[in-house]
């Protein structure tokens, strides 16, 4: 049986972040295992598919305090200028880095890319082990230590689980660690698509009556899509030829990059609002996807995940700096003060838009265009939104 400091169940961005942020922090002085279900050159890997994530800018900060956003940059695609718009309606947003003075918004990145990057850095730091393809089978806690069993067979001794699996968490069912899920009621399609005016760093979200609809700024003049349609609008739209698919998406996005020419592989998943009924628990922590899963909409996600991981990361390293265990409510409770007020205030933002803009009640219709009017004229209305949508948000 072998000792660890520290379990992460989970090896997609969140689990490999605070791996790393962990070695980093510590000066290497924790022993940290990752248990990962799916080969992480599989192409198959759910953390590392065809979609692409919205990094903030604060976010690359964050990255770069532990020493990955060096890495991360050479395959990311910087977001100079935003734009929210109102299907229809003539309310409008308008964002730029130029008048922020800053390099970029933020960026957007491929989980593939990604991919081999994390990968690359667990396989290369003496103090990470990493079980890949493993699954976490069982989990005993006592006073003490946390014992878990793999699904290969082998058994680990540690001070502290972290259950970072994604929105359905099997470790959270394991601890008994219940969810509370709303449906969205919307079904987000996800792809790559090209058009035929080039991008220029420009991203795009534009809301319709059914949900919104984002394009992000990739490599090689591509660009990331999320349409979120209706649930039984699902099935139709995945069905239509890529001719009568762009036709269609270019009728609800509009020609602001021209005409919609190429689309590549069509995904599509239910849009629920998950979260975590506890942060924390004996010897357990909880953080990103399997803390809370939100909607697409804004591309708040991994950029609330990434918080989680800094914030647990610092909590952890603070004990360790003092000789504390690690694994008591005497760090971990530190962690979840930490946590909620931005976790509730992302969640309240992200459910709230989606629920503003997706009802077409004439009052609030002509409410939300005369804010996004006024949003656009003044500084001071845009400044929490911004703060936001560019991850500066106090941990």
């Amino acid at each position: 049986m072998k000792q660890y400091d520290v379990v992460i169940a989970g090896g997609a961005m969140v689990g490999a972040c605070l791996a790393i942020a962990l070695d980093e922090l510590t000066q290497h002085q924790l022993h940290i295992a990752v248990v990962e279900a799916v080969a992480t050159d599989d192409q198959q890997h759910p953390g590392y598919d065809a979609r692409s994530i919205a990094l903030s800018h604060g976010s690359s900060r964050l990255l770069d305090s532990i020493q990955l956003w060096p890495a991360l940059a050479k395959v990311a695609t910087a977001i100079k200028h935003i734009h929210v718009s109102d299907r229809g309606h003539a309310g409008m947003v308008e964002l730029s880095a130029q008048q922020l003075a800053v390099d970029a918004l933020g960026y957007v990145i491929e989980l593939a890319a990604a991919g081999e990057i994390f990968h690359h850095q667990l396989a290369t730091r003496p103090q990470i082990d990493l079980f890949c393809p493993a699954k976490v089978e069982d989990i005993e806690r006592t006073q003490s230590e946390a014992l878990i069993r793999l699904n290969t067979g082998k058994r680990l001794r540690t001070k502290l689980v972290v259950a970072a699996d994604g929105a359905l968490s099997h470790c959270c069912d394991l601890l008994h660690i219940g969810r509370n899920e709303h449906d969205f009621e919307q079904v987000a399609i996800i792809a790559n698509v090209t058009t035929a005016e080039p991008h220029q760093g420009q991203a795009f979200e534009r809301f319709t009556q059914h949900g919104p609809v984002a394009l992000l700024p990739m490599s090689q003049g591509r660009s990331s899509l999320v349409w979120c349609v209706e649930p039984q609008q699902q099935a139709r739209i995945m069905a239509l030829s890529e001719t009568q698919f762009l036709a269609e998406l270019q009728t609800v996005f509009g020609w602001r990059l021209g005409a919609l020419t190429l689309v590549g592989e069509r995904h599509c998943y239910p849009l629920i609002l998950r979260q975590a009924q506890r942060l924390v628990s004996h010897r357990t922590a909880v953080i990103g996807n399997a803390a809370q899963t939100l909607h697409p909409i804004a591309g708040q996600g991994f950029n609330l995940g990434l918080r989680d991981v800094m914030t647990l990361a610092e909590e952890i390293a603070a004990g360790v700096a003092r000789g504390a265990d690690i694994g008591l409510p005497t760090v971990l409770g530190r962690y979840r003060e930490r946590r909620l007020p931005d976790r509730q205030a992302t969640v309240a933002m992200t459910a709230g838009l989606v629920s503003l803009f997706a009802n077409n009640n004439p009052a609030l219709v002509a409410g939300r265009n005369l804010g996004l009017m006024t949003m656009s004229l003044s500084n001071t209305l845009q400044a929490p939104l911004l703060r936001r949508a560019m991850g500066q948000v106090k941990r």
